[in-house]
């Protein structure tokens, strides 16, 4: 595969996901996946400038640039519109505070037992008996592992479940070129997460691709070196064993070793996000399965056992991929005009046609390498 159609894969994957997270209902996290489908036909328009589809990306990068400007807008509606927007707060402000509930709950992730454990260990258990915590408890997890396995979907799921307010937030929405503005949202952003606990909720703050902002890099600008420097700050104050405010840290990332020490040791639960195993695999194949037709001779546990090594999302995509098959040649044999007429149901030879053709996303050495750096820095 060339680089620009792993670009162009990646594209697709990002956009597919923003498409399942706005159906759940999460609209600040599928406008997140939007925006790097968006760069990533950027890139590739600049990479490749006379390539011929160039004109097809940018249609769909202009899409997708509307369709962030549209999610954006209907999550920053409130709820009472004549109430305007507090003048002690920055224009824009609001933009992290995820209003809407996603339509997710543990029920549609699965496997991911020791996550949910550390979710439970670290939020829904000290939001509920406090008092059980002389010591204290962790606030500050990271999630770190392969795409495509869950990390987004838990913190939709954490929104869901945890009665709280949950701020979402990444190096787009908190960086700023003018000389002072990035530290100043981040100061703001955990102002607005203490001032919720203040008032009795929960606050749970999500940085998605968190490597983007506390990453070792070769060369630093004096703007990345504050933000990182009050990222700091506001870690260690969150981390006081002395409060007993809940403020939560949550961080997601492909890519744990970019990460500086400094934040790792503030991340006190450190949490490997695997490719899903058997019983995970079979998980996934009920959520995707509800909705589709199946012949009999198709063997999920052969299927199973086909998919070793394959992410949540290569196996999204080899469900989705096996059912564009069948729908394909549904139109292709003139059926579509009878309204009555279904697709043929999907066949076990429909699934292993398929899998000649996707391989897994995530190569051995790269799996080695999150092994190796779980070993180094694992804190479950």
């Amino acid at each position: 595969m060339s680089a620009s159609e792993e670009l162009e894969g990646l594209a697709v994957k990002f956009a597919q996901e923003a498409i399942e997270l706005e159906k759940k209902g999460s609209r600040r996290l599928a406008a997140q996946k939007y925006q790097r489908a968006l760069e990533v036909l950027l890139k590739l328009c600049a990479l490749y400038p006379t390539a011929a589809q160039n004109r097809v990306y940018m249609e769909h990068a202009e899409a997708y640039r509307r369709r962030i400007q549209e999610l954006q807008t209907q999550a920053a509606e409130p709820d009472h519109p004549s109430e305007g927007r507090d003048p002690s707060k920055p224009a824009g402000f609001d933009q992290w505070v995820l209003t809407e509930k996603p339509d997710i709950s543990w029920d549609d992730i699965a496997g991911l037992e020791r996550p949910k454990r550390a979710i439970e260990e670290s939020i829904i258990f000290p939001v509920r008996r406090p008092d059980l915590f002389p010591l204290g408890w962790p606030r500050g997890i990271l999630f770190f592992g392969p795409p495509g396995c869950g990390k987004t979907l838990l913190a939709a799921a954490i929104a869901s479940e945890v009665k709280g307010v949950f701020f979402c937030a990444d190096a787009a929405s908190l960086m700023s070129k003018w000389l002072g503005e990035s530290e100043r949202n981040v100061s703001q952003l955990f102002v607005k997460a203490r001032e919720v606990s203040d008032n009795g909720q929960p606050a749970i703050v999500f940085l998605d691709e968190v490597d983007s902002l506390m990453g070792v890099r070769g060369e630093e600008v004096g703007g990345e070196v504050r933000v990182r420097n009050q990222f700091l700050k506001e870690m260690d104050g969150i981390l006081d064993k002395k409060k007993t405010y809940h403020v939560y840290l949550i961080g997601a990332t492909n890519k744990p070793w970019v990460l500086d020490e400094p934040f790792i040791r503030r991340f006190q639960k450190r949490i490997y996000v695997p490719l899903p195993d058997v019983k995970a695999r079979m998980d996934m194949f009920s959520i995707y399965a509800e909705n589709l037709r199946f012949n009999d001779n198709v063997d999920l546990p052969e299927l199973a056992r086909m998919t070793e090594g394959y992410s949540g999302g290569d196996i999204r995509d080899l469900f989705q991929s096996t059912h564009l098959k069948v729908v394909r040649s549904f139109f292709q044999h003139g059926k579509v005009a009878d309204p009555n007429a279904l697709p043929d149901p999907i066949t076990m030879e429909d699934f292993q046609t398929i899998l000649t053709e996707r391989r897994p996303s995530v190569s051995q050495g790269i799996l080695k390498r999150y092994h190796d750096w779980d070993e180094s820095f694992k804190a479950s």
